[in-house]
């Protein structure tokens, strides 16, 4: 199997006009002025592409008074942290990693709707304290104006603590970002839109190290096989599994079918299935989206 995602996002850059391009650069340039103002600024970074993006233009405007904080969490892969450090020691940004054990935040195991809220407020608080130790005067997190079309209680408690969002203040898309990236020579420019494991857990549904584990791992296996974009959503012991729409023949083709299904089945789930719908970035908010 081979991964289309580079082409993918390739075509979203090439549909890009001229002039698109020219808001999209223009919009760079005031993110850096934005970011000048600022002074110093501790970015919360993930080492996704929005993060990766922000983190190299500050640390390309301010030098020393840009700081990386990446916080450890059983939600956040091992290997996208990994990504995030490599990245950091590549580009000579000073990283932070603050450990943290979401499983012991109040509101987050039970999984309620507004569980990111909760998350959040404790994430950013850290880096807060962290960056006042530091001395740096802003935290600032990677959220694009397109963020605005999902339910996202996590931003409210961003606004409360007083995060500034860099990327939203210049007014960039996530289709803007990643042209950016790619003229930055940013590996990040075509990688998968990623989301907290916890994402994946229907509302309601207890959210356990265990279960963080094997939908850690089933998804491990499906970036293996090669797919661009993919989500295990997990409804107590079944897996449900989103890919592409035109990718799913890909899944379904014997070998890789008896693949996934016997080790999906090793990890502990009970049932397997593939959605036919497709991949949908934050499809676990429908009937959420818009309750803040």
């Amino acid at each position: 199997m081979y991964n289309k995602n580079s082409n993918h996002n390739k075509s979203i850059i090439m549909t890009m006009s001229n002039q698109d391009k020219e808001r999209a650069l223009q919009k760079e340039n005031r993110l850096k002025t934005y970011l000048k103002k600022l002074g110093s600024v501790a970015v919360a970074f993930s080492g996704g592409v929005d993060s990766t993006y922000l983190m190299k233009i500050a640390h390309d405007t301010l030098d020393s008074g840009a700081v990386a904080v990446t916080a450890s969490l059983h939600s956040f892969p091992e290997r996208e942290r990994c990504d995030a450090e490599e990245f950091c020691q590549e580009q000579g940004i000073r990283q932070i990693i603050v450990e943290i054990d979401e499983l012991s935040v109040e509101g987050f195991r039970k999984n309620p709707p507004d569980r990111c809220y909760h998350c959040k407020k404790h994430i950013f608080s850290r880096i807060i304290e962290t960056a006042d130790k530091e001395g740096i005067s802003y935290v600032a997190d990677g959220s694009n104006i397109d963020d605005d079309k999902d339910y996202r209680p996590g931003h409210k408690a961003i606004l409360e603590l007083g995060v500034v969002s860099p990327l939203r203040k210049a007014g960039l898309t996530k289709a803007e970002i990643r042209f950016l990236s790619e003229r930055k020579n940013l590996s990040t420019w075509d990688k998968p839109s990623m989301a907290c494991l916890a994402s994946r857990f229907v509302y309601g549904e207890e959210i356990t190290l265990e279960k963080l584990t094997m939908v850690d791992q089933a998804e491990k296996l499906l970036k293996e096989m090669g797919f661009s974009q993919y989500r295990v959503r997990i409804h107590g012991t079944m897996a449900r599994i989103e890919i592409p729409v035109d990718e799913i023949s890909m899944a379904v083709k014997e070998e890789n079918r008896i693949r996934i299904l016997k080790e999906l089945k090793d990890l502990g789930f009970s049932y397997v299935s593939l959605d036919l719908e497709g991949f949908r970035s934050g499809s676990m908010n429908d009937g959420w989206r818009g309750r803040e």
